[in-house]
């Protein structure tokens, strides 16, 4: 799709589009080959008003299917290489231990955006009780108090709350709004609401599969406690970080090397694929650090061995650290908090997320349901969700491009839509089989937000020639080949080396033949009078 390394490409401006926290508003940025991905964030956190913008990160899916985050320190252009359209999502990437202690309510309001969207998405996993109560909070935060006038029949239905809701749930999620919460300012039941959600187990989790050393299917949860593991509902490991050593990751397996009372412990699971493996090293890494470390400046970069089959990892992190994030000064003005509907119906004009498939019989609205088999699910739809997400991207791309605004204009105010939203999942879950399509609500129209990096230009350039897709295929042969061949020749080295030098007589047959003979006289004996002057 593009070329690099050439400098006349330097100023070419390339489209992207980014999908932010309440799915019904897309910014649609350009970039140069140039700008780094902390050059993307920054710009996306001005738009939002974000002082606060370390804990979050955007987030993308390969080619090949594999979640990323993107990498600030380098250029975005070159981290996805194979994409078009570039989409990417923004998300929080560390969630805070205590949302409380950050200075900005605007960014506490975004913390809260996603935890609605973990809960939809099944990832907050809690009891029937406790999702119908957190449900009910998030209907007083967007509607108010309860008005008969205005809330009439099962005004609950037209909001996606939960990933099994039913209509005993409704009813039950109707009862605590009208009879429990009744005078509550949305402001307090959103805080009301974090309060509830940090005392999760699964707080801050994006479950990663894997399997353990007997080959049961398990899930790695990491946030800022540490590494965690599930099975089910159960939660069976808690690594801490403290007690953390090393990370490391070989081929698929990723290693975690422990301290606990006082004794050493290693721990591997084996994920789905290297470049899973990969990810999962990079996630924990990153979110040992920024909880862990008190400055930036002192974190060296982080390697890793690889194996024979695959090359090691080199990370170096980016930006603040938690601690820095903190001991900041706010500002002396508090940005105003636009609240937008984001789990009503979604304006027609704005292109859909891929859906996950709600066929799962269990979700947390059920505690007798299974994590593993919500995890299950969800992973069905990734297929469907990479098929759909082209058609929707490609539909998006023919759309007539705004002009690029110019870097010192102020954005327009964030729209809301009074409509009824129903969201869609993240296409960041991995899946294998698509799911039945399912029916998309739309409303009124509603533009997306524009913005840019770069100053507009009287004509946009020509795309540039598809690259070749034989590169990639080749890039991995020889990434097996080179560490193959020279373990296979050091082998055979080291055999010739141990049959000429030595004088056992179960070897003296062998040195007797010809061919020994010919290459000890011609060949070895010279190296050995080579090296040797």
């Amino acid at each position: 799709m593009f070329k690099f390394g050439s400098k006349s490409d330097m100023n070419v401006g390339y489209q992207c589009n980014v999908r932010l926290l309440d799915d019904a508003e897309i910014l649609e940025c350009q970039l140069s080959a140039a700008d780094k991905g902390s050059n993307l964030l920054d710009h996306i956190c001005e738009q939002l008003n974000l002082v606060e913008k370390d804990y979050f990160g955007l987030r993308y899916v390969d080619t090949a299917r594999q979640r990323h985050w993107l990498d600030l320190s380098k250029s975005v252009i070159k981290q996805i290489k194979d994409m078009d359209p570039i989409l990417f999502n923004f998300r929080v990437k560390f969630y805070p231990p205590d949302p409380f202690k950050l200075k900005e309510d605007i960014t506490r309001y975004h913390i809260f955006l996603q935890l609605k969207r973990d809960l939809v998405h099944g990832r907050l996993y809690c009891t029937q009780h406790e999702s119908s109560y957190l449900a009910a909070l998030i209907v007083q935060a967007e509607y108010g108090d309860y008005d008969p006038d205005v809330h009439i029949d099962n005004y609950v239905t037209a909001m996606k709350l939960l990933l099994k809701q039913t209509q005993q749930i409704e009813e039950k999620i109707m009862e605590i709004h009208q009879d429990e919460l009744k005078g509550m300012e949305p402001t307090t039941a959103e805080n009301t609401f974090l309060r509830k959600v940090v005392t999760l187990d699964t707080y801050g989790i994006d479950p990663h599969p894997v399997k353990d050393h007997k080959g049961n299917q398990l899930y790695l949860g990491i946030n800022y406690q540490g590494i965690l593991t599930f099975q089910g509902v159960l939660k069976l490991h808690h690594f801490r970080w403290p007690e953390v050593n090393k990370l490391k990751f070989e081929g698929k397996m990723f290693i975690i090397h422990l301290i606990y009372r006082e004794k050493k412990h290693t721990v591997g699971f084996k994920c789905p694929t290297v470049s899973a493996c990969r990810h999962v090293w990079r996630c924990a890494i990153e979110q040992m650090l920024f909880f862990t470390v008190p400055s930036s400046s002192s974190i060296p970069s982080v390697i890793t061995g690889g194996s024979i089959f695959s090359f090691g990892g080199k990370f170096r992190y980016t930006g603040r650290v938690e601690k820095e994030v903190l001991e900041d000064h706010p500002r002396d003005d508090q940005p105003s908090i636009v609240r937008s509907s984001s789990l009503r119906i979604k304006a027609s004009s704005v292109p859909d997320t891929p859906m996950t498939p709600l066929t799962s019989d269990i979700g947390n609205s059920d505690i007798r349901g299974s994590l593993s088999d919500y995890f299950f699910h969800e992973s069905l739809g990734h297929s469907y969700s990479e098929s759909h997400l082209m058609r929707v991207t490609q539909r998006m791309s023919r759309m007539p491009k705004p002009m690029p605004l110019l870097p010192t204009a102020k954005p327009p105010p964030p729209q809301t839509s009074s409509a009824a939203h129903v969201p869609t999942a993240s296409r960041e879950l991995q899946s294998h089989v698509p799911p039945p399509l399912p029916q998309l609500l739309h409303s009124q129209s509603q533009l997306p937000r524009t913005s840019s990096l770069l100053p507009p230009s009287p004509s946009p350039p020509p795309p540039p020639p598809p690259a070749s897709p034989s590169s990639s295929s080749k890039f991995h042969f020889m990434r097996v080949f080179w560490p193959s061949f020279i373990t296979a020749a050091t082998i055979v080295v080291a055999i010739i080396v141990i049959l000429l030098e030595t004088d056992s007589e179960a070897f003296s047959a062998i040195r007797q033949m010809p061919e020994m003979v010919t290459l000890r006289t011609q060949y070895y004996e010279q190296i050995k009078q080579y090296f040797k002057l």
